[in-house]
């Protein structure tokens, strides 16, 4: 037999009437305070859980075929054309990481306005 089976939302409301007409005023005040602190601190979690993230379409990397017989100038002039991709590549990737410093930055100048 489930559990869910036996739960009657009518039931559960009024068991609920009757524990907090059981307490005394006080205790029902600090019953609502306690739970709108707790919904506080869940909103500014999820408020805060929003972080923007651009769309990066999937990097895919072909394979290249090389001939056998290439000179030694030939692979040296390769080599400096892949340098130069690789140094555009580097400072792509250096502004990527900067922005996300940036950002990880932000939301934590965030949370040092709450005292977290």
């Amino acid at each position: 037999m489930s559990v869910l089976r036996r739960f009657n939302p009518f039931r559960a409301v009024g068991d609920l009437r009757r524990y907090l007409a059981a307490r005394q005023r006080h205790e029902v005040i600090f019953l609502f305070v306690s739970l709108a602190a707790v919904v506080l601190i869940l909103s500014v979690f999820v408020a805060g859980s929003q972080v923007e993230k651009p769309y990066k379409p999937p990097d895919i990397i072909y394979v290249q075929s090389w001939r056998a017989d290439r000179s030694d100038a030939d692979i040296i002039a390769q080599q400096k054309i892949d340098a130069a991709k690789k140094k555009i590549q580097d400072a792509k990737e250096a502004k990527f990481e900067a922005e996300k410093r940036a950002a990880f930055k932000r939301a934590s100048d965030t949370l040092r306005k709450f005292g977290i």
